[in-house]
């Protein structure tokens, strides 16, 4: 499995009359319980599953985390923190081309349903990870052309290289064990998954049926998991790839919702959801981690702007928290709430501006990026960077949030990191920051005349850049300082708002991105192969660089020293920079706004930044 990446979308102020017609008040924050807590959310809820190329978003792998609970979890200083009320692990083989490690279900776990947690629960990972299990089950090969029948962006990582056949159950099913080629560096990152999957209500879905069974017949569909996995039973796996590929993806949830879909581990359940809330609640049967300290409802009003809107509402008490990347003015509207306490962090997410080189699905990319268009494309992808408004950007619309915001020299090594000025120095990006905007901005222009001598007075190359959701009108200034810039240079940008963003980023339509990668995990590669490395579920742009390639196998193999890391992450930056495909642009503000009566609210680094310990908030 791979650490992943999530993509964020930047979304700010609108006028704050919007708040009544997104009604806050349907579940105030001011209730005489204070057992509810409401969370404001600028994105929009997708998908119950979050490891699918469309679905991969923060928002989703939010209420992920809400209602599943993991064998171990970040916390605000970056440390693993085990979670030994479900379970526990360790190395059981440790040679150089034999590594196995085994993990162990606490037992007396139950899903919400009452069904018994087993290690059975941990085999999916193996069929939504593992690509020759996919194509020797008859389920196709993820990487070709049609994908596979489980349509995972966790293919093509640490564990799909390196893991040696079927994971091994024990007699009693409560352990299972993995074992790996060589030593693998973050084998917990890169095992199983952090946490389980009602693999008995996936066969169940896959069967047909909308509504719980017993404990039973829960037990004995998970047994039948087990035996149609190592059975490699194609017609029985077939029908569950297109449960979790499709099934899952449903952004309403009422009385009608199959409660199938909904059996969950986790601390919270999901009560509903509709174009406005998200509704958990307390789950009955939870028994797999920390216990709630007196949040039993839990709120998320999604979609809802950065700025005034999430300002007004945690002023007027119809909201209790709140995280995003408001404008100055927001967080100077935030600061003013004599009753909230509100937190600027720095986190590991940063916004970036990608261009396409190649197919990332079905489709051919034959733009004008496209690898296969020689000089020619290589020239124009460096000239579209150099154009590029990086430090308007951030001295514009980041500088007055934090002003220590820099443009970024390295997007492997963040500043704060001990190694970001070296890998900043001689990792190439530099480059593309020399001189002065004007200056880079003449050199782009001189690259673009080789080919289109009246670029400039004419805006010849047409672009197709992908962007964030309407309403989000700090992405559509950053949009229009693109377009103006880029025009100067000979490109014509088309950069519309787009609804569904998120699923459209494998979309060849598209000559380039900008969003944010918000990063889950701190592994030795920096999660960076995810991005950069052929088949990497975070590839948007299709590269398939040999050198970068390398470097990631390196980097996954084994546990490297510090000088090692850094010189290999290095290597990669410098292969992007030759490339001229990918650009950081600033390393996100995470502003946190709360209700100062709440207690808990801790943000971290990673993603779930927010969320991460919601277990200790109470009032």
């Amino acid at each position: 499995m791979k650490a992943r990446l999530k993509t964020r979308s930047l979304v700010a102020v609108v006028s704050a009359a919007s708040v009544a017609l997104i009604g806050f008040v349907a579940v105030p924050a001011h209730a005489d319980t204070r057992s509810t807590v409401v969370a404001i959310e600028s994105n929009t809820f997708t998908s119950y599953n979050n490891i699918t190329p469309d679905t991969n978003i923060v928002i989703n792998g939010d209420v992920q985390y809400l209602t599943g609970s993991p064998m171990f979890y970040y916390d605000d200083k970056l440390n693993i923190v085990p979670n030994p009320t479900l379970a526990s692990w360790k190395i059981t083989k440790n040679l150089p081309t034999d590594f196995e490690v085994t993990y162990t279900i606490a037992p007396g776990r139950v899903w919400s349903d009452g069904v018994p947690i087993t290690a059975a629960d941990l085999l999916l990972s193996h069929v939504t990870t593992s690509s020759d299990y996919s194509k020797a089950a008859g389920l196709g090969d993820p990487a070709g052309a049609t994908g596979g029948a489980f349509n995972s962006v966790n293919y093509g990582g640490v564990y799909d290289a390196h893991i040696a056949g079927i994971p091994t159950l024990s007699a009693n099913q409560m352990s299972i064990t993995f074992k790996y080629d060589s030593q693998i560096p973050d084998y917990l990152l890169n095992g199983p998954g952090i946490e389980p999957m009602s693999v008995h209500a996936l066969e169940e879905l896959a069967a047909g049926k909308t509504s719980l069974g017993t404990v039973a017949e829960g037990s004995a569909a998970s047994a039948k998991f087990v035996s149609d996995v190592t059975s490699k039973n194609t017609k029985a796996l077939l029908a569950m790839g297109k449960v979790w590929s499709n099934s899952y993806n449903f952004t309403t949830v009422d009385s009608s919702t199959n409660p199938l879909l909904l059996v969950n581990n986790g601390a919270y359940r999901l009560k509903s959801v509709d174009s406005s809330q998200i509704t958990l609640v307390a789950s009955s049967n939870y028994n797999s981690g920390p216990a709630l300290s007196g949040i039993t409802t839990l709120v998320i009003k999604q979609g809802i702007a950065d700025g005034s809107p999430s300002a007004q509402a945690l002023a007027n008490g119809d909201a209790d928290v709140y995280q995003g990347q408001p404008t100055a003015d927001a967080v100077a509207q935030l600061k003013a709430i004599k009753t909230a306490t509100v937190l600027t962090t720095s986190s590991l997410a940063f916004e970036h501006i990608e261009l396409r080189v190649a197919s990332s699905g079905a489709d051919t990319y034959t733009g004008p990026f496209a690898w296969s268009g020689g000089q020619k494309a290589a020239d124009l992808r460096k000239a579209f960077l150099l154009a590029y408004p990086r430090a308007d950007i951030v001295s514009k619309l980041v500088q007055p949030i934090n002003p220590d915001a820099v443009v970024l020299g390295s997007v492997i090594n963040l500043p704060g990191n001990p190694e970001y000025g070296h890998s900043a120095a001689v990792n190439g990006m530099a480059a593309y920051n020399a001189g002065t905007q004007a200056s880079r901005t003449a050199q782009a222009l001189r690259l673009v005349k080789k080919y289109y001598p009246t670029a400039g007075s004419a805006t010849p190359i047409a672009i197709n850049l992908l962007w964030g959701s309407p309403g989000n009108t700090r992405r559509t200034s950053e949009a229009a300082l693109i377009i103006a810039a880029e025009a100067k240079v000979g490109f014509k940008v088309t950069a519309p708002a787009t609804a569904g963003w998120g699923g459209k980023l494998t979309a060849t339509q598209y000559d380039a991105h900008f969003f944010i990668f918000d990063q889950t995990a701190n592994p030795q590669d920096a999660q960076a192969c995810g991005i950069f490395q052929d088949g990497g579920g975070s590839n948007y742009t299709g590269i398939n660089d040999p050198i970068i390639n390398h470097t990631c196998e390196l980097l996954q193999k084994t546990s490297l020293p510090q000088a090692t890391i850094t010189r290999y992450r290095i290597l990669m930056e410098q292969a992007v920079a030759k490339d001229a495909f990918f650009l950081g642009i600033f390393q996100n503000p995470n502003v946190t706004a709360y209700n100062s009566a709440l207690s808990g609210v801790v943000p971290a680094p990673l993603s779930p930044s927010l969320f991460w310990n919601f277990w200790k908030w109470h009032f």
